[in-house]
């Protein structure tokens, strides 16, 4: 059985869990990381030597890096559509996941840890209102490239829309001024039909 250090709370941990689902694999959550610790011992190191979570276990195979070990779900374990047969069309799954990696990422975890994990006295207004607007701008794109296909890539649901879905789970549940997304906002309905999304995803944020 696959093993996957995390805990739930965790937005890579829940991509990697929702891949799993996704895929009807059979796993086992291990708590760990934050206030749960073990990411320190030797023991954790010599599996992750960042030292971070999530790290899935699959028999001999060791994998870190949430988007690694999605695509490594999705190919080993889930095929089409999930996993595009075709470099091309599995392309355009993945500049998606990168792209939520590297643009909105950037923006999203200091208005994340500024509102959801930071005291309200110790908040810096101005650095959560520079990101907030960088947020629109890039979400806006986001937004424009969903007004012509149901899911990510297309057609059909793919392993480009979990990162991505984390995180617009994460940008639509905070409470901050946001542009009309109708185009988004229906994308993300068309999630929060598959159980394994509201379950091991759209959770309270802490």
């Amino acid at each position: 059985m696959i093993t996957v250090w995390g805990r739930n709370n965790s937005i890579n941990v829940q991509k990697v869990v929702w891949a799993l689902e996704e895929t009807g694999t059979p796993y086992e959550r291990l708590d760990a990381g934050g206030a749960f610790g073990k990411v320190d011992t030797a023991d954790y190191g010599a599996l992750n030597p960042n030292r971070r979570i999530p790290t899935l276990i699959d028999g001999d195979t060791v994998i870190w890096e949430s988007n690694a070990v999605v695509r490594y779900i999705a190919a080993k374990y889930g095929g089409s559509p999930l996993w595009a047969d075709d470099p091309a069309e599995r392309a355009k799954a993945d500049m998606w996941m990168d792209w939520v990696q590297t643009v909105p990422l950037v923006d999203l975890i200091p208005v994340f840890w500024q509102l959801i994990r930071t005291p309200e006295p110790d908040r810096n207004p101005e650095a959560i209102a520079r990101h907030t607007g960088n947020l629109k701008n890039t979400f806006g794109i986001l937004e424009a490239h969903l007004a012509d296909r149901p899911y990510i890539a297309g057609d059909e649901f793919t392993m480009g829309d979990i990162p991505t879905g984390a995180f617009a789970w994460r940008y639509l549940s905070l409470d901050i001024e946001k542009p009309t997304l109708p185009h988004l906002n229906a994308w993300y309905d068309r999630l929060r039909e598959r159980p394994a999304y509201v379950e091991h995803v759209c959770l309270p944020l802490t």
